[in-house]
C-alpha cells in the first residue's frame, strides 16, 4: 500500500509541476561540490572503502530482465534533478537512466562482487571504444562492419552485428586490452579472483552475442519463458516510442563514456539492508554536498520483504541526502505502463517512501 500510495502521490505532484519545478530549481547547484573527476587512486580507494562482504544472489544477472525499464524515462527527466547523483544496482540497465540523468557521479551497488567485476568489464570497454558500433564489437568480441556510422540506429547496429560470427581472436585480443585498460592504465590492484571473474563474464558475452539474455548462463534455462535479449533491451524504447537506451544515439553513449573515463561510475559490494554500502555511500554525498537524483533499486526490495530486512533498507535509504525530487525507480509487474506479468519500472519519490524511517547519522 505504501508504494502504491507514493507512486500515486509523485503523478499527483508531478501534474502540479511541484516536483519538476523543484527539480529544477536544484538543477544548478546539484552535486555542484563533487570533483569533476576522480584519480585512480581515489577510485579505486572509493569502491573499497564503501564495499562491505559480498554476498550471493540465485542469478549471475549480466544483463537486465526489465524489458519496459526506458517507459519511465520522460517522466523521470522531468521530475528527478539532473546533474545530481545517482545510485542504481545490477548490470547495463544502470547506463541507461545515467545518460538521461546525466549525474555528477553514480555508484551502482549489489550484494555480488561479479558485479563490481562486470562494470569493471564495463569501464574499461567505454574507454577503449570510441563510438557504439566500435563498444558492441569490442562487447561482443565481432569484427565491426563497414557499414555503420554515427547516424545508426541501435536496430541498424544490432541487425549489422546479428549476421558476424564471433572471433576467437578478437575475443582474446579485447581481454588484454580490458586487463591492460584496468591493470596498466589505472594502476588498479586487481586480485586474482577479480581477473577471473571479468575473464569469465566476459567470455559469456563472447559466446552468447547480442542473443545473451538474463538467463543464458543459468542451466537448466530452457524452461523459464521469455527473457529480453541484449539486442532487444537496446532497441526498446520509452513509453512514447522514443528510443532511450544508452546505445540510442553517439550523445547518449558519449555522455556514459565521459563518466567512466572520469572515473565517475563507482561500483560498490553492498547488500541494501546491509550496515555499510548504502550508508558509507550516503556520507560521502554528504560529505561533498550533493543530493540523490535517483536511487534505481530494480525489485531488490520484494527479496528484501521476504527475508524480512526491508526495514533495514528503509534506514539506509532514509540516510541519503535526499529532497523533494529525489525518485525511487523500481521495476515492478503491473502498474501505469502495463498490467501483464513483464516487469516494469515505476516511480516513486523516495521522500514519502521513507518517512519514518530512522534517519540517525
Amino acid at each position: 500500500m505504501l508504494k502504491r500510495a507514493a507512486a500515486v502521490a509523485l503523478t499527483v505532484l508531478a501534474s502540479a509541476g511541484v516536483i519538476a519545478t523543484a527539480g529544477r530549481s536544484a538543477q544548478a547547484a546539484a552535486g555542484s561540490h563533487l570533483p569533476a573527476r576522480l584519480a585512480d587512486s581515489e577510485f579505486w580507494a572509493l569502491a573499497a572503502e564503501l564495499s562491505e562482504v559480498g554476498g550471493t544472489f540465485r542469478s549471475d544477472n549480466l544483463l537486465s530482465n526489465e524489458s519496459r525499464l526506458q517507459f519511465v524515462i520522460p517522466d523521470l527527466i522531468r521530475n528527478a534533478t539532473r546533474g545530481g547523483a545517482y545510485v542504481g544496482v545490477g548490470p547495463e540497465q544502470n547506463f541507461t537512466y545515467i545518460a538521461a540523468l546525466q549525474p555528477s557521479i553514480a555508484f551502482i551497488v549489489d550484494i555480488r562482487r561479479g558485479n563490481l567485476q562486470l562494470h569493471l568489464m564495463y569501464k574499461a570497454l567505454f574507454e577503449l571504444s570510441t563510438d557504439r558500433a566500435g563498444f558492441v564489437s569490442r562487447l561482443f568480441s565481432r569484427p565491426r562492419p563497414d557499414t555503420l556510422g554515427a547516424e545508426a540506429t541501435p536496430s541498424d547496429i544490432f541487425d549489422a552485428y546479428s549476421s558476424i560470427a564471433p572471433s576467437e581472436v578478437v575475443y582474446e585480443n579485447n581481454l588484454r586490452d580490458i586487463e591492460h585498460q584496468l591493470a596498466a592504465v589505472h594502476g588498479f590492484a586487481l586480485s586474482s579472483e577479480d581477473l577471473r571473474g571479468i575473464a569469465s563474464i566476459y567470455h559469456a558475452f563472447y559466446v552468447f552475442g547480442p542473443g545473451i539474455n538474463y538467463s543464458s548462463t543459468e542451466t537448466g534455462n530452457a524452461n523459464l519463458g521469455y527473457r529480453p535479449t541484449y539486442a532487444d533491451l537496446m532497441v526498446a524504447t520509452d513509453s512514447l516510442g522514443d528510443a532511450r537506451s544508452f546505445l540510442a544515439s553517439e550523445a547518449s553513449f558519449a555522455i556514459v563514456k565521459t563518466l567512466q573515463t572520469r572515473n565517475l561510475i563507482v561500483p560498490v559490494v553492498g547488500d541494501f539492508a546491509g550496515a555499510k554500502a548504502v550508508r558509507a555511500v550516503g556520507a560521502y554525498l554528504r560529505r561533498h554536498g550533493a543530493t540523490v537524483s535517483a536511487f534505481y533499486v530494480s525489485n531488490v526490495e520484494q527479496y528484501l520483504r521476504l527475508e524480512r530486512v526491508w526495514g533495514s533498507f528503509c534506514g539506509n535509504a532514509a540516510r541519503l541526502p535526499i529532497d523533494e525530487a529525489s525518485t525511487f525507480i523500481r521495476a515492478g509487474r503491473g502498474g501505469r505502463y502495463s498490467r501483464g506479468t513483464a516487469l516494469t519500472a515505476e516511480l516513486a519519490p523516495i521522500g514519502i517512501e521513507v518517512e519514518g524511517c530512522d534517519r540517525r547519522p
